[in-house]
């Protein structure tokens, strides 16, 4: 199978990103999720006429001086007001009082004792300082729909129209397998010849960004039969695995053979990019989804920014509301390039930038994939489109697509 391009790879995982079901949470611990229900509104918004000034209710048409009758706060039954050239004073939130058409701020006031005057070129407008009932939306409307994004705002409309449950997409259990002999844990003694485990640190890193915390993270050694097993075991457990190394054409690069002994499907290996070409996506006999990714670390964290975030979001979403569509997760999907860059020649370039002012990329090459260091200096990668010969140059304002870590 001939490599395929960013594009086509990310066509793939759609197809096969599958549906990791739903799940109810009290509305407190729904932060950041994605609902997969349908939210309308409880009742009208406001749903009373809401005072929106500190001062006093009245008739628009009462002659001043006006006699105050009362005090009427936020969160108190209306009070009616006496015919008359009368008065209550209000406060900002409460609901107007029967009979009352018109609101006027206390700084167009002056109050002596129960006498209000109005100070001079102050309009006296019928609905004047009102927030009227259903203005913002009249009760059933569609406020929310399936695939939002549980931000701030979406969780206040949920708080606000008594919704204390919240349906979500449940997140996928993920396992993280480092393979490769020259490997050690972080805290092990590491020779010469030996490096410290740390995609698989990082990978998670990057999950936790995502909300997906249900993660175990394992190693296997360069050899077919206990990475076969390792595999078999792990797919038992969850829903999404993420190898680290292995997938490229070197005599220990055993992974996609040990995939395929353990009953995963391949649905592509090697994408036309740098870095990260090698990176191979399948499909376990259970639908595990499974992700092997290059094991230089740069390479390792372009492609779980950029492919492994699609499948999570995909998943969580289900494709009844994939093919819909929805609001995306928050942050940014589009910077300005600060600085020319090259581009390859018939292959995707992803450049590691730091965002700085509103919506700028700074590009931060590394010299090698191996070379990741200088990655936590950045925020995350822009991916340039392949180039054509002659044309390689994109210009300093160019907009490129922008994947965060």
């Amino acid at each position: 199978m001939a490599a395929l391009t960013v594009a086509q790879a990310e066509e793939c995982i759609l197809a096969h990103a599958g549906d990791f079901g739903t799940e109810c949470l009290p509305l407190g611990q729904a932060a950041g999720r994605l609902l997969r229900q349908e939210v309308r509104a409880e009742r009208d918004q406001p749903p009373y006429d809401r005072v929106m000034m500190d001062g006093i209710a009245c008739r628009a048409k009462a002659a001043f001086p006006l006699t105050c009758t009362g005090l009427q706060g936020a969160g108190q039954a209306p009070q009616s007001l006496p015919e008359g050239n009368t008065c209550i004073e209000i406060m900002t939130g409460a609901v107007l009082p029967h009979g009352a058409d018109c609101v006027v701020p206390v700084e167009r006031l002056r109050r002596e004792g129960d006498q209000i005057s109005l100070q001079p070129d102050t309009p006296q407008e019928v609905g004047q300082f009102i927030h009227p009932r259903g203005a913002d939306c009249r009760q059933g409307v569609v406020l929310l729909r399936p695939g939002q994004y549980l931000g701030g705002p979406a969780l206040a409309v949920l708080a606000a129209n008594g919704v204390s449950q919240v349906q979500v997409g449940r997140l996928p259990s993920v396992g993280i397998i480092s393979t490769g002999d020259e490997l050690v844990a972080v805290d092990a003694p590491v020779e010469a010849w030996q490096i410290r485990r740390s995609n698989d640190i990082g990978v998670q890193g990057l999950l936790a960004g995502w909300g997906v915390h249900e993660v175990q993270r394992s190693w296997v050694r360069d050899a077919i039969a206990p990475l076969t097993a390792h595999l078999q075991a792990q797919l038992a457990a969850h829903d999404v695995l993420i190898l680290s190394g292995g997938v490229s054409m070197g005599v220990f690069d055993h992974v996609p053979q040990a995939l395929e002994q353990a009953g995963v499907k391949k649905v592509f290996h090697r994408v036309l990019q740098r870095p990260g070409g090698p990176v191979w996506f399948g499909i376990g006999p259970q639908g595990q989804r499974v992700f092997g990714l290059p094991g230089n670390p740069v390479s390792a964290m372009v492609c779980a920014a950029r492919y492994v975030s699609v499948l999570l979001r995909a998943g969580q979403l289900g494709e009844a509301i994939r093919t819909v569509g929805g609001p995306s997760a928050p942050g940014l999907s589009e910077l300005r390039l600060s600085a020319p860059v090259e581009r390859l020649q018939n292959r995707t370039r992803f450049l590691p930038v730091q965002i700085r002012g509103a919506g700028e990329g700074v590009p931060c090459p590394v010299p090698t994939s191996g070379d990741f260091m200088t990655l936590a200096q950045t925020d995350g990668i822009v991916e340039l489109p392949p180039g054509a010969e002659g044309n390689l140059q994109l210009s300093a304002g160019s907009p490129v697509r922008f994947y965060g870590w």
